[in-house]
């Protein structure tokens, strides 16, 4: 079965850590970029970090600095690194396939595969 797989979403203070993962499964994602995208109700899907497949990674403005996103091929797994986190970061986390190789677009309409979601909360 194709399909994408979140996991490592929780409840965390402000400035502190947690791991997103992204697992594939019926594909292989090495030969695909891979977007992580967050979404609040009520408001759209934003993008967030993507990685293309030769690992060359992008990040929005908005966690600049703070998150790091990572492929283990090995594992066919994309990971989310986030530090530093804020509230505003609270959102449903989740991960895409785009069908192409290099990221070119934060669009959500522009990748094919999604995973079902995972719930990062900031709050103290």
């Amino acid at each position: 079965q194709v399909q994408l797989v979140e996991s490592g979403g929780g409840l965390v203070q402000p400035g502190g850590s947690l791991r997103l993962s992204c697992v594939a499964s019926g594909f292989t994602a090495r030969y695909f970029a891979i977007g992580w995208f967050r979404q609040v109700p009520g408001k759209e899907r934003e993008g967030v970090s993507c990685i293309s497949g030769n690992s060359r990674t992008d990040n929005t403005d908005a966690v600049k600095g703070r998150f790091t996103i990572s492929r283990d091929n090995t594992k066919n797994t994309v990971y989310l690194q986030m530090n530093s986190l804020k509230p505003e970061d609270t959102a449903v986390y989740y991960c895409a396939r785009a069908p192409r190789y290099y990221c070119s677009t934060y669009t959500p309409s522009g990748f094919d595969l999604w995973g079902q979601g995972t719930q990062v909360t900031v709050s103290s």
